[in-house]
């Protein structure tokens, strides 16, 4: 089976983190929308590893438990580079949960398994997403005079960016690419030659990520998606509220 070889990935990393770097340092309050995005970053991926690290403790694998990843504990998640290009580009990665599909429950497939540990990191960051959501407008519609305030515009626009983060680091780990969680999870719906195919074509897949990711075209996939969420998350939940 192909083994990627992560000095390429890192490669291609570097550069495009120069080029985010670059290109934020030349925006206005730069410094400022650093500081307010980190909480958000922070928050959101620790949820997306713990979620990943408590399926897979439920579903039998003591691996993460062992290894400390079923914390909430941001030390115990953070990949220095995914949070770099969280905070730059919108979208990264934790450290990822190792796993060990033997030690699953007999009464569940591997493939299912391995599926539903993956789409737990999304999810929680959806469920993070609509909490914050629904926190904005308990805000805004209980507390008008609180809102008007300095502070008070601080905390909306910290949660403002935390719903954003999560709902993009949410998408971006559904894109069914090897590494991301969108792989395994499509992995399970594929009969078992399309699921050896993929593993003897994994190398392609791994070409198609890297040009998605840095030809910046993986913006174009999941910036429209993301805004999409948003928007709805923002009317239903506005909706609901404005009957106070």
């Amino acid at each position: 089976m192909f083994r990627f070889d992560n000095r390429i990935l890192y490669i291609f990393i570097l550069i495009f983190i120069v080029s985010s770097v670059v290109q934020n340092l030349s925006q206005e309050n730069f410094l400022l929308n650093l500081v307010l995005t980190l909480p958000a970053v922070l928050i959101a991926i620790t949820f997306h590893e713990y979620a990943h690290a408590w399926a897979a403790d439920k579903l039998g694998d003591d691996t993460p438990r062992r290894q400390g990843r079923l914390s909430l504990n941001p030390l115990a998640h953070l990949d220095p580079i995914g949070c770099v290009l969280l905070v730059f580009a919108g979208f990264g990665w934790g450290k990822p949960v190792e796993v060990n599909p033997r030690n699953y429950n007999r009464d569940i497939s591997m493939t299912k398994a391995d599926a539903l540990v993956s789409f737990a990191g999304p999810a929680m960051n959806f469920i993070l997403a609509c909490i914050f959501t629904i926190l904005y407008y308990a805000i805004a519609t209980f507390a008008p005079v609180f809102c008007m305030q300095t502070i008070g515009q601080v905390i909306l626009t910290l949660i403002t960016i935390t719903i954003s983060i999560n709902i993009g680091l949410g998408v971006f780990n559904l894109i069914p690419l090897p590494p991301l969680d969108g792989s395994k999870i499509l992995n399970h719906f594929l009969s078992f030659q399309a699921r050896n195919w993929m593993a003897q074509h994994e190398f392609y897949f791994y070409i198609g990520f890297l040009l998605l990711w840095v030809t910046n075209l993986a913006s174009y996939i999941v910036t429209p998606v993301v805004q999409l969420i948003f928007h709805g998350m923002n009317a239903l939940v506005g909706g609901i509220f404005h009957l106070f």
